[in-house]
């Protein structure tokens, strides 16, 4: 009795077309999966962004940056750790710049898209921990989406197996990429046998760990970066055992699949990050022209102003902002009122500090904030100081 025999009837098929042409344009379902779950990231980072006091439309800001970074690293990560199709006997060079042939490393999108939001978030005056925790459960997201992508290019499976959802795998044409081979009878051809879906696993697993970051984000109330360094932790762990289940090639160290070395080696740098940062949530106050109190994203319609649909403009970006606690935050809300500073304001926030100001600076913003009134002093030495207080120096913003 063969292996054969046993499988499945057709539990899992798979596509045998993955790019359409329109025109002379080819549409990629990879692409697609990539797109959808990009803006599916940027809903959910928007809305967390925001329920933690950051302006309106941030969130493109950071992807203008952090998108293209990723995507240089990811394709970066792929040709260094498989430089032999590139730069080894009978590689092309050039073929290292190909990216719509293929080819991403997810580690290298995820450092390279860190970098860009880093960038970003230094110009708009928001600390590196808020953004990075804001987008933790919309990474996974984005990753479970884009798995699909591999289901139409008949890519990143396993073992043979029996199993009821064993997947069918089309013989893809080396000279047409993107469509399966045919027979004399113009049907698409089979590799024979079922064999293990782990672009499903991986999937499922991913839609797992957002679960996983949002419930213990909301009973932990995780700040300085904790939040991402969870989902970090949680997506190794799954890609540990998944990567020991693909079959496709892949360089090796000591016999074992380099991409599982390196899910362990992140895994416990998350780890001890996780263990070792403490520290509150930190909530931001816009500062500056627009410094008015923003409701969080929220689903009753009978608390949405019509009238504001009226306004097509965006509203200017704020100066800067500053650090507060929830308890802090949840005042400012209810009264627009900045609240005084206290001697926390001054502590260093996981490298990134939204400004430098002193604990002295800040009461004579926050009390002129609270008043309206202008400063009797020199107007020039009062705009310095409350640069200071709200973080938005310009050599930040600039940066």
């Amino acid at each position: 009795m063969t292996l054969a025999s046993l499988s499945p009837q057709a539990a899992l098929p798979s596509p045998s077309t993955a790019v359409w042409q329109l025109g002379p344009v080819p549409i990629r379902a990879y692409a697609l999966c990539i797109i959808a779950g990009i803006v599916l990231a940027c809903w959910v980072t928007e809305r967390r962004l925001r329920q933690r006091g950051v302006a309106p439309g941030a969130t493109l800001d950071i992807a203008v940056w952090a998108v293209p970074a990723g995507i240089i690293g990811a394709r970066i990560y792929h040709v260094v750790t498989s430089p032999e199709k590139y730069f080894g006997a009978g590689g092309d060079p050039i073929k290292a710049f190909a990216i719509w042939e293929g080819g991403l490393g997810i580690w290298g999108a995820v450092a390279g898209g860190a970098i860009g939001a880093w960038i970003a978030a230094r110009q708009l005056g928001i600390p590196f921990g808020v953004v990075a925790d804001a987008l933790a459960p919309g990474l996974p997201l984005a990753q479970a989406v884009g798995r699909i992508g591999n289901w139409f290019n008949n890519e990143l499976f396993g073992g043979r197996t029996t199993l009821p959802w064993g997947l069918q795998i089309h013989r893809m044409d080396p000279d047409n990429p993107g469509h399966a081979l045919r027979d004399d009878a113009g049907q698409p051809i089979l590799e024979p046998g079922f064999y293990q879906p782990t672009f499903l696993y991986e999937a499922l697993w991913n839609l797992g760990v957002v679960a996983l970051v949002l419930v213990l984000d909301r009973r932990l109330k995780l700040g300085r970066g904790r939040a991402f360094a969870l989902y970090v932790m949680g997506y190794t762990v799954g890609r540990f055992w998944i990567e020991l289940m693909r079959t496709d090639e892949a360089n090796q160290i000591l016999g074992v699949r380099l991409n599982v070395w390196t899910a362990a080696l992140v895994f416990l740098g998350a780890l001890i990050y996780f263990v070792r940062v403490r520290g509150p949530r930190d909530y931001l106050i816009p500062l500056g022209p627009t410094a008015t109190t923003t409701t969080p994203p929220t689903s009753d319609l009978s608390q949405v102003d019509l009238s504001e649909r009226e306004t097509p403009t965006r509203a200017a970006a704020p100066e800067g902002y500053r650090v507060v606690s929830e308890e802090q935050y949840a005042a400012w809300q209810d009264t627009g009122v900045v609240p005084p500073a206290t001697d926390d304001d001054s502590r260093p926030d996981d490298g990134e500090l939204s400004g430098d100001a002193s604990a002295g600076d800040l009461p004579e913003t926050a009390d002129l904030a609270a008043s309206g009134d202008e400063p009797a002093d020199d107007p020039s030495a009062a705009r310095t100081d409350r640069a200071d207080a709200t973080g938005a120096r310009p050599a930040d913003r600039d940066s």
